[in-house]
Protein backbone atom coordinates (compact mmCIF):
# COMPACT_ATOMS: atom_id res chain seq x y z
CA UNK A 1 0.00 0.00 0.00
CA UNK A 2 1.52 3.30 -1.12
CA UNK A 3 -1.18 5.81 -0.26
CA UNK A 4 -3.94 6.39 2.30
CA UNK A 5 -6.61 9.09 2.37
CA UNK A 6 -7.63 10.26 5.85
CA UNK A 7 -11.37 10.96 6.02
CA UNK A 8 -11.03 14.21 7.95
CA UNK A 9 -10.84 17.98 7.45
CA UNK A 10 -9.34 18.41 10.93
CA UNK A 11 -5.68 19.45 10.61
CA UNK A 12 -4.71 18.27 14.09
CA UNK A 13 -6.15 14.81 13.53
CA UNK A 14 -4.68 14.61 10.01
CA UNK A 15 -1.19 15.44 11.35
CA UNK A 16 -1.39 12.55 13.83
CA UNK A 17 -2.45 10.10 11.11
CA UNK A 18 0.21 11.35 8.66
CA UNK A 19 2.98 10.87 11.21
CA UNK A 20 1.75 7.35 11.93
CA UNK A 21 1.62 6.28 8.26
CA UNK A 22 4.94 7.97 7.52
CA UNK A 23 6.65 5.27 9.61
CA UNK A 24 5.39 2.72 7.06
CA UNK A 25 6.36 4.86 4.05
CA UNK A 26 2.68 5.30 3.20
CA UNK A 27 1.80 8.73 1.85
CA UNK A 28 -1.25 9.94 3.78
CA UNK A 29 -3.38 12.87 2.66
CA UNK A 30 -6.38 14.45 4.36
CA UNK A 31 -9.52 15.65 2.58
CA UNK A 32 -8.03 19.16 2.72
CA UNK A 33 -5.04 18.01 0.63
CA UNK A 34 -7.15 16.85 -2.31
CA UNK A 35 -7.51 18.92 -5.46
CA UNK A 36 -11.20 18.04 -5.79
CA UNK A 37 -13.47 18.79 -2.81
CA UNK A 38 -15.14 15.80 -1.16
CA UNK A 39 -18.64 16.31 0.21
CA UNK A 40 -19.19 15.84 3.95
CA UNK A 41 -20.45 12.41 4.91
CA UNK A 42 -23.29 12.39 7.44
CA UNK A 43 -22.67 10.17 10.44
CA UNK A 44 -26.02 8.38 10.51
CA UNK A 45 -24.78 5.08 12.00
CA UNK A 46 -25.87 3.62 15.35
CA UNK A 47 -22.38 2.55 16.41
CA UNK A 48 -18.82 3.90 16.25
CA UNK A 49 -18.05 1.17 13.70
CA UNK A 50 -20.92 2.18 11.42
CA UNK A 51 -19.95 5.85 11.50
CA UNK A 52 -16.26 5.18 10.85
CA UNK A 53 -17.15 2.82 7.98
CA UNK A 54 -19.65 5.26 6.44
CA UNK A 55 -16.93 7.90 6.06
CA UNK A 56 -14.22 5.52 4.87
CA UNK A 57 -16.34 3.48 2.44
CA UNK A 58 -18.17 6.37 0.77
CA UNK A 59 -14.98 8.34 0.20
CA UNK A 60 -13.07 5.22 -0.98
CA UNK A 61 -15.85 4.67 -3.52
CA UNK A 62 -15.65 8.28 -4.74
CA UNK A 63 -11.85 8.34 -5.05
CA UNK A 64 -11.12 4.66 -5.74
CA UNK A 65 -8.31 4.83 -3.16
CA UNK A 66 -7.75 3.32 0.32
CA UNK A 67 -9.38 5.53 2.97
CA UNK A 68 -9.20 5.50 6.77
CA UNK A 69 -12.11 6.90 8.78
CA UNK A 70 -12.48 7.14 12.53
CA UNK A 71 -15.18 7.71 15.08
CA UNK A 72 -14.68 8.14 18.78
CA UNK A 73 -16.48 9.16 21.92
CA UNK A 74 -17.03 8.70 25.62
CA UNK A 75 -19.08 5.91 27.23
CA UNK A 76 -20.19 6.31 30.86
CA UNK A 77 -21.45 3.19 32.63
CA UNK A 78 -23.78 5.02 35.06
CA UNK A 79 -25.45 6.67 32.02
CA UNK A 80 -26.00 3.35 30.20
CA UNK A 81 -23.14 4.11 27.79
CA UNK A 82 -24.14 7.70 27.00
CA UNK A 83 -23.04 10.02 25.45
CA UNK A 84 -21.51 7.36 23.14
CA UNK A 85 -21.82 8.14 19.44
CA UNK A 86 -23.46 11.47 20.36
CA UNK A 87 -20.40 12.63 22.37
CA UNK A 88 -19.62 15.65 20.16
CA UNK A 89 -23.19 16.96 20.18
CA UNK A 90 -24.46 15.62 23.50
CA UNK A 91 -25.76 19.00 24.68
CA UNK A 92 -27.01 20.05 21.24
CA UNK A 93 -26.12 20.34 17.58
CA UNK A 94 -23.88 23.38 18.15
CA UNK A 95 -21.16 21.00 19.49
CA UNK A 96 -19.99 22.89 22.61
CA UNK A 97 -17.34 21.09 24.72
CA UNK A 98 -18.30 23.15 27.76
CA UNK A 99 -22.03 22.45 27.44
CA UNK A 100 -21.36 18.72 26.88
CA UNK A 101 -19.25 18.50 30.06
CA UNK A 102 -21.82 20.41 32.08
CA UNK A 103 -24.58 18.06 30.92
CA UNK A 104 -22.56 14.97 31.89
CA UNK A 105 -21.66 16.38 35.33
CA UNK A 106 -25.29 17.35 35.94
CA UNK A 107 -26.48 13.84 35.04
CA UNK A 108 -23.86 12.30 37.37
CA UNK A 109 -24.71 14.55 40.33
CA UNK A 110 -24.72 12.45 43.50
CA UNK A 111 -23.18 9.40 41.79
CA UNK A 112 -20.31 8.16 44.02
CA UNK A 113 -16.71 7.84 42.76
CA UNK A 114 -16.89 4.02 42.59
CA UNK A 115 -19.81 4.23 40.13
CA UNK A 116 -18.33 6.86 37.79
CA UNK A 117 -16.43 4.43 35.53
CA UNK A 118 -16.13 5.44 31.88
CA UNK A 119 -14.00 4.93 28.80
CA UNK A 120 -12.95 6.76 25.67
CA UNK A 121 -13.37 4.62 22.55
CA UNK A 122 -11.83 5.08 19.10
CA UNK A 123 -12.77 2.96 16.10
CA UNK A 124 -10.69 3.08 12.91
CA UNK A 125 -12.17 1.77 9.64
CA UNK A 126 -9.93 1.12 6.64
CA UNK A 127 -11.83 0.86 3.36
CA UNK A 128 -9.86 -0.48 0.38
CA UNK A 129 -11.79 -0.62 -2.93
CA UNK A 130 -12.85 -4.20 -3.68
CA UNK A 131 -11.97 -5.49 -0.20
CA UNK A 132 -13.78 -6.00 3.09
CA UNK A 133 -13.48 -3.02 5.47
CA UNK A 134 -10.98 -3.53 8.31
CA UNK A 135 -11.86 -2.31 11.83
CA UNK A 136 -9.50 -1.57 14.73
CA UNK A 137 -10.77 -0.46 18.15
CA UNK A 138 -8.89 1.33 20.94
CA UNK A 139 -9.89 2.11 24.53
CA UNK A 140 -8.80 4.32 27.40
CA UNK A 141 -10.45 3.24 30.68
CA UNK A 142 -11.04 5.67 33.52
CA UNK A 143 -13.66 7.56 35.51
CA UNK A 144 -15.49 10.88 35.47
CA UNK A 145 -14.21 13.59 37.83
CA UNK A 146 -16.50 15.62 40.10
CA UNK A 147 -15.53 18.87 38.36
CA UNK A 148 -13.43 19.95 35.34
CA UNK A 149 -9.66 20.29 35.91
CA UNK A 150 -6.78 21.19 33.60
CA UNK A 151 -6.13 23.37 30.57
CA UNK A 152 -4.75 20.88 28.03
CA UNK A 153 -6.69 18.73 25.60
CA UNK A 154 -10.23 19.24 24.35
CA UNK A 155 -13.68 17.64 24.50
CA UNK A 156 -14.23 15.73 27.73
CA UNK A 157 -10.53 15.71 28.73
CA UNK A 158 -11.02 18.04 31.76
CA UNK A 159 -13.49 15.62 33.39
CA UNK A 160 -11.89 12.28 32.44
CA UNK A 161 -9.41 10.67 34.86
CA UNK A 162 -7.54 7.78 33.20
CA UNK A 163 -7.14 4.52 35.14
CA UNK A 164 -4.12 4.55 37.51
CA UNK A 165 -3.92 8.36 37.38
CA UNK A 166 -5.05 11.10 39.76
CA UNK A 167 -5.02 13.84 37.12
CA UNK A 168 -7.57 14.40 34.40
CA UNK A 169 -6.56 14.05 30.75
CA UNK A 170 -6.47 17.86 30.56
CA UNK A 171 -3.91 18.01 33.38
CA UNK A 172 -1.53 15.55 31.74
CA UNK A 173 1.41 16.49 29.54
CA UNK A 174 0.17 16.18 25.91
CA UNK A 175 2.84 13.55 25.08
CA UNK A 176 1.80 11.40 28.05
CA UNK A 177 -1.87 11.86 27.20
CA UNK A 178 -1.28 10.72 23.63
CA UNK A 179 0.60 7.64 24.84
CA UNK A 180 -2.40 6.38 26.83
CA UNK A 181 -5.18 7.68 24.59
CA UNK A 182 -7.87 5.58 22.89
CA UNK A 183 -6.59 6.68 19.48
CA UNK A 184 -3.06 5.55 20.36
CA UNK A 185 -4.49 2.17 21.41
CA UNK A 186 -6.37 1.89 18.08
CA UNK A 187 -3.18 2.85 16.21
CA UNK A 188 -1.35 0.01 17.97
CA UNK A 189 -3.97 -2.46 16.64
CA UNK A 190 -3.61 -0.92 13.17
CA UNK A 191 0.16 -1.29 13.38
CA UNK A 192 -0.18 -5.06 13.84
CA UNK A 193 -2.36 -5.22 10.70
CA UNK A 194 0.07 -3.08 8.65
CA UNK A 195 3.00 -5.29 9.65
CA UNK A 196 1.01 -8.35 8.56
CA UNK A 197 0.15 -6.96 5.10
CA UNK A 198 3.74 -5.74 4.63
CA UNK A 199 5.11 -9.30 4.92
Amino acid sequence: MKEMIIATKNNGKAKEFKEFFDTYHIKARSLLDLAEPVEDIEETGNTFEENAALKAEQIAKQLNLPVIGDDSGLEIDALDGRPGIYSARYAGEQKSDQANMEKVLEELKGVPKKDRSARFICVLAVAIPGKVTIFKKGFCEGEIAIEPRGENGFGYDPIFIPKNYNQTMAELDPVEKNNISHRHDAFKQLEVWLKEIAR
